[in-house]
């Protein structure tokens, strides 16, 4: 499985292009603008690559930027935790909070499941809830490449913010050392901002969250 990082918009976002045997998902679309969705769109044809679904960690709206952008372009499903829709619901209002104008969605995502495996095409994840940064995180465990997209659940050497609608730090350390610092500490790190890290660096070297 080949992983690609586009940081984008205005939050510095980090969108995912995950792509294996000819078929694509991508991962938090935060793109702001087409040039940044072009690179993308780029990336799919000169790979002659299909783009089988959309993923979304949480429903912040930094991360949902592009999608809209992505579904014009692309009629494929996207999927998002069912344990609160509520930033979901209210992606509009969300957004009207850091000064952008945005429309809801007006459709409901279809499921992405908890805590058992999960297969679409060729990929297979893990998925683990993880919330504190938001009601509805999840992180998505690659167990076969030893990859981890954990959203804004840890950073390298940091954890995501937990003063937003239901944030909760004392729930976010839980999320991290029970569903995150379990796996091996070979397993790369994915952030929905900055570089990526490992677990094994993140249980010796994070400040809020040590292993």
């Amino acid at each position: 499985m080949q992983i690609n990082c586009f940081t984008v918009g205005p939050f510095a976002e980090n969108t995912y292009l995950l792509t294996e045997k000819q078929q694509a998902l991508i991962i938090d679309p935060g793109f702001s603008d087409t040039s940044e969705f072009d690179q993308v769109i780029s990336l799919l044809d000169s790979q002659e690559v299909h783009l089988r679904s959309i993923l979304l960690t949480h429903a912040h709206v930094d991360h949902l930027f592009g999608l809209s952008m992505v579904l014009e372009h692309f009629d494929v499903p996207v999927y998002l935790s069912d344990k609160d829709r509520y930033l979901w619901n209210n992606y509009a209002s969300q957004a009207a909070l850091f000064g952008f104008q945005v429309r809801d969605f007006g459709f409901d995502p279809e499921i992405l499941p908890v805590d058992e495996d999960w297969t679409t095409g060729p990929f297979m994840f893990d998925i683990r809830y993880t919330p504190g940064h938001s009601p509805d995180h999840l992180s998505l465990y690659h167990k076969r490449s030893g990859s981890l997209i954990v959203g804004d659940a840890l950073f390298k050497e940091g954890v995501g913010r937990t003063d937003l609608y239901k944030g909760d730090m004392s729930l976010l350390k839980t999320s991290i050392r029970e569903q995150l610092y379990t796996l091996p500490d070979e397993t790369v790190v994915y952030p929905g901002h900055g570089p990526e890290t490992t677990i094994g660096h993140e249980k010796q070297a994070n400040p809020f969250v040590t292993g």
